[in-house]
């Protein structure tokens, strides 16, 4: 029998509660909806404290390091942020700073992002992508942006936010590993290090 995905969420958002927190859970579920997968979401809003202040790898205290280490084990990546100054925050890159540059190699990452307007849904494309671009991951199809406006209550309730998020899964899916397959030698010595 083999085991259930295993389906790590990043989330990038700084406040409680955080829209791209959401917007990252409403992914994770619809992936959880199409295959069978272990969810884990990571808030860095919540890990701020003990993450802004470390310079290298060895700095981090222990729960830091599990959650490194869950984002290297992944089997598929959900990431979402929140647009700041036109990028991710800075957060959120000091945390992929901190990843080893070849445990991505080859995972699928579905890229999000969340902000005040639809001027910035092209920095998926622009900032998102090349970052894990760097690490050699397989960025999938469609990227899904959501404005304050596709939320009421913290939830999402913009009909064709929704069907954006379902089809970018659905396009994701044939990318997915349905079983999951060893990895390299370079990711496993990465990840064991």
């Amino acid at each position: 029998m083999t085991r259930p995905l295993r389906v790590v969420a990043v989330s990038g958002g700084l406040q409680q509660p955080s829209k791209a927190a959401v917007l990252a859970e409403y992914l994770l579920s619809l992936i959880a909806d199409e295959i069978p997968c272990e969810q884990h979401l990571i808030e860095l809003g919540q890990l701020a404290p003990r993450l802004a202040g470390a310079v290298w790898r060895s700095q981090l205290p222990e729960s830091l390091e599990q959650e490194l280490k869950a984002v290297e084990q992944a089997d598929v990546l959900v990431v979402a942020t929140p647009v700041y100054r036109g990028s991710y925050t800075g957060l959120f890159k000091h945390f992929f700073d901190f990843i080893d540059q070849d445990a991505l190699i080859d995972k699928p990452v579905l890229l999000a992002a969340t902000g005040g307007s639809e001027r910035h849904a092209l920095m998926i494309d622009h900032q998102l992508r090349p970052l894990f671009s760097f690490f050699q991951a397989r960025t999938l199809p469609l990227g899904v942006y959501a404005t304050d406006r596709d939320y009421v209550e913290h939830r999402l309730q913009n009909e064709a936010l929704i069907q954006r998020a379902e089809l970018a899964v659905q396009r994701a899916l044939p990318m997915l590993p349905m079983a999951p397959h060893p990895r390299s030698t370079a990711a496993k010595n990465a990840v064991s290090a």
